[in-house]
């Protein structure tokens, strides 16, 4: 929360901006001056596409499927109609939108729920995996696969069957769509990021993303949480140029999500109070849809975009799918805004199952343009570039434009199309525990 007396956003007389995160206490500065430098970073080089390359760039690309984990679903076609544990022979029987299959490299490892849990794989995974060595094309996918984790582990190699198991029934899930670049790209510049998507296509990759996250907490019972976040090109963090999700199943809540739910013991309107009158008082409000409301942070390392969805339902899985639509709506929107080349960070948080207080489902996209250093270090006042009056300023121009374009989802309330009604948080008017 905002430190005593001192308010959570305050403008200088010479026009520096200081901001105390309202959740967090970080501190925040935003220079005069230092706002107009360029946000995008140049790319080193370009480089012409050939025929074919659309679908080889990276190894998240389709044609190059083999070089991922066995896929445990896909999307196919404009319908989005969901595909299970396609086998290696099958890979390229049709043309998947969206993936979802584990991350060679986990963050948690499997070994990590065995050795630690005592976990051990269901029946169904079992009869999966040896499905799945039964035919060579599934056998020799797996062998590869060994090898690769054996080398960059230097450990000795596993079997086949244990490394099946492994690499099938994985807490670390990644979740690509088709596209590296956009359709009719001639050069390797023209990525397809979250906002080159159309309002359906991002709305299918949500409704994935959660019910992919309902799965991966129903399946691994000793995770305390599964965090979901989404790094955007290399200076964010991401591996590939390529649109990636990832879901990682971890056994603890995290200090932030310990701290809030202590400021929630004592506020269950914490997020009402701290975040959205804040953003209502002090004209933050970027723009709402029927379900869901988006801001300009206030606090935090780097420009970012807060959107809250504003339903009683605290867990994404728990919300209906209009909920969950006008969340992806304003989410897909802030993409759009932010432009292809602006390094991003998006962010899950939720209330953890079996949390005691009320948490709603938001999603926080950090705009990652600049590097905290010695200044940052010495002093834990962080240099924030783009202060949140003028990030809403410029994502609300940008919306107006996409809107005209038809880019964007019809129905979205821009900047001061928005009344303070499109703040209001439900998330804990129940005030339940965990509805399961």
């Amino acid at each position: 929360m905002s430190d005593g007396a001192r308010p959570a956003i305050r403008r200088l007389p010479d026009g520096t901006v200081k901001q105390i995160g309202p959740l967090t206490g970080t501190r925040v500065w935003t220079v005069p001056g230092r706002a107009h430098r360029p946000i995008a970073p140049p790319r080193d080089e370009v480089r012409a596409l050939e025929p074919g390359d659309h679908g080889r760039l990276c190894a998240f690309c389709e044609d190059r499927a083999l070089e991922t984990t066995p896929e445990k679903a896909r999307l196919v076609g404009s319908d989005f109609v969901l595909h299970r544990h396609v086998p290696a022979a099958n890979l390229h029987d049709t043309v998947a939108e969206f993936r979802r299959f584990g991350n060679l490299f986990e963050i948690v490892s499997a070994e990590y729920w065995r050795e630690n849990h005592g976990f051990r794989q269901p029946a169904a995974l079992f009869e999966w995996a040896q499905e799945y060595l039964s035919t060579p094309e599934g056998r020799a996918h797996i062998e590869t696969l060994a090898a690769i984790r054996a080398d960059s582990s230097g450990l000795p190699q596993a079997s086949l069957e244990e490394a099946a198991l492994d690499l099938l029934g994985g807490s670390h899930d990644v979740i690509v769509a088709r596209r590296h670049v956009v359709d009719g790209a001639s050069t390797d510049d023209q990525l397809a990021s979250a906002g080159t998507l159309t309002p359906d296509e991002h709305a299918a990759y949500i409704e994935f993303t959660v019910r992919s996250l309902a799965e991966i907490q129903a399946a691994q019972p000793n995770a305390a949480y599964v965090t979901v976040f989404q790094n955007w090109l290399r200076p964010a963090g991401a591996s590939f140029e390529h649109l990636h999700k990832q879901l990682v199943a971890i056994d603890d809540h995290g200090p932030q999500v310990d701290h809030e739910l202590r400021l929630l013991s004592a506020d269950r309107q914490l997020y009402q109070h701290e975040i959205a009158d804040l953003a209502v008082a002090e004209s933050l409000v970027v723009a709402s849809t029927d379900g869901a409301v988006a801001f300009a942070g206030v606090g935090h390392r780097y420009p970012a975009l807060e959107v809250f969805s504003t339903s009683t339902a605290n867990l994404p899985q728990d919300h209906s799918d209009a909920g969950i639509r006008a969340v992806s709506d304003l989410v897909h929107a802030l993409h759009a805004a932010t432009g292809v080349h602006v390094p991003t960070n998006e962010e899950w948080h939720y209330r953890p199952p079996g949390a005691p207080w009320p948490m709603p489902w938001r999603v926080v996209l950090k705009w990652r343009i600049s590097t905290p250093a010695g200044f940052e270090g010495g002093t834990k006042i962080y240099v924030n570039t783009i202060d949140p009056w003028e990030l809403r300023r410029r994502t609300v121009d940008a919306l107006f434009e996409l809107r005209a374009a038809g880019a964007i989802a019809p129905g979205i309330r821009i900047g001061d199309e928005c009344t303070p009604a499109d703040a209001r948080l439900h998330y804990a008017d129940t005030d339940a525990g965990d509805p399961s």
